[in-house]
């Protein structure tokens, strides 16, 4: 099948994750389409990710929560959309808004998933394996033929200023860096912080620098993290960096311990091994960590598990046993083998 696509436009407007997720196929289309203008659509929150990288043509953000809220916001975005006349979008993210916007904006090839809402507005149709949400993105790719020949793995560009602020950061620490980003959305998918700081004070104790990890609203928890262990090799950086800061500082460290949250994600678009830890959710999802030599520690067999695909905000059954099972010797013992391996 020729395809003479000359404006491309990818729809992620969901979390940070997601956005790194979609990376993969904003790759492979540049590859494909070298002199087309690609554009990603995004939401504010994760507009920084695509700064700096090559294969995008222009970030579209779409302030969905905020001045781009209602049927007002919608309509306007439609009409940025079809003033640029895309020849194809391209829509990982299954709201309805998503769907929504391509159509009304005359977007004549419009591909997404069939768990998609509105996935009638679609002229193409993919069907949603469960499989890495990577290799699920690139599936968009198989009505036109467009394959792939290798594991496909997202790419981050800090620039050299940010580059040169994690410089400054770290330029007191001498040791090397273990990370880990305790922080998650849902509280489900976060690891007990009393078995974050003993599994701090074990690496602080071998000789590591350890630098938590996350946002502005991470860095509550961070600190009695930090207060906890007691250690003054243990640095909050949590709302101190910018996105692709913290993918810097990220790359900087030997390996990152987290949470099923974006972070695991941003470590596998910077490079750095990761050891996973999940609770109520399963890397059946497809949102795994994606590196050959990462590892995932869970508990497994629970009648209760999983309980939801983004987690939730207690657990249902009120003992939390797919965290509180998870000792921080398992833990700890995952950290050490894989740094034997790297």
């Amino acid at each position: 099948m020729k395809l003479n696509w000359k404006r491309i436009l990818i729809i992620q407007t969901a979390f940070i994750g997601d956005v790194v997720l979609t990376l993969p196929l904003l790759q492979v289309l540049r590859r494909n389409f070298p002199e087309a203008k690609i554009d990603f659509m995004l939401i504010p929150k994760t507009a920084e990710l695509l700064k700096n990288h090559p294969d995008v043509d222009e970030v579209i953000i779409f302030d969905k929560k905020g001045k781009d809220s209602g049927v007002v916001g919608l309509m306007r975005m439609a009409r940025i959309i079809s003033d640029k006349k895309y020849d194809v979008a391209f829509i990982p993210h299954r709201s309805f808004r998503s769907a929504l916007l391509p159509s009304v904006a005359g977007v004549k090839v419009r591909v997404g998933f069939d768990k998609s809402a509105f996935r009638f507005l679609y002229t193409h149709i993919v069907k949603y394996e469960m499989i890495h949400e990577i290799e699920r993105n690139l599936s968009l790719l198989k009505p036109f033929g467009i394959s792939h020949n290798f594991k496909e793995l997202p790419n981050i560009f800090p620039s050299e200023e940010d580059k040169l602020y994690v410089d400054e950061i770290l330029s007191g620490i001498n040791s090397k860096i273990i990370g880990i980003a305790p922080g998650s959305v849902w509280a489900t998918k976060r690891w007990l912080k009393e078995r974050y700081a003993q599994l701090s004070n074990l690496l602080a104790n071998d000789g590591y620098a350890i630098a938590l990890i996350g946002g502005a609203e991470d860095f509550e928890l961070c600190e009695e993290i930090k207060k906890i262990t007691d250690s003054d090799r243990v640095f909050n950086f949590c709302g101190k960096l910018s996105l692709l800061q913290s993918a810097e500082l990220i790359r900087r460290c030997l390996l990152l311990v987290t949470n099923d949250s974006a972070p695991m994600h941003i470590a596998v678009g910077m490079r750095t091994p990761v050891v996973a830890i999940f609770g109520s959710t399963v890397p059946e999802f497809g949102f795994y960590p994606y590196g050959d030599k990462d590892k995932i520690i869970q508990i497994e067999n629970l009648y209760c598990k999983p309980c939801g695909i983004h987690g939730r905000r207690s657990c249902p059954e009120g003992h939390f046993k797919c965290m509180r099972l998870i000792e921080v010797e398992n833990v700890y013992r995952g950290v050490k083998n894989l740094i034997q391996e790297i």
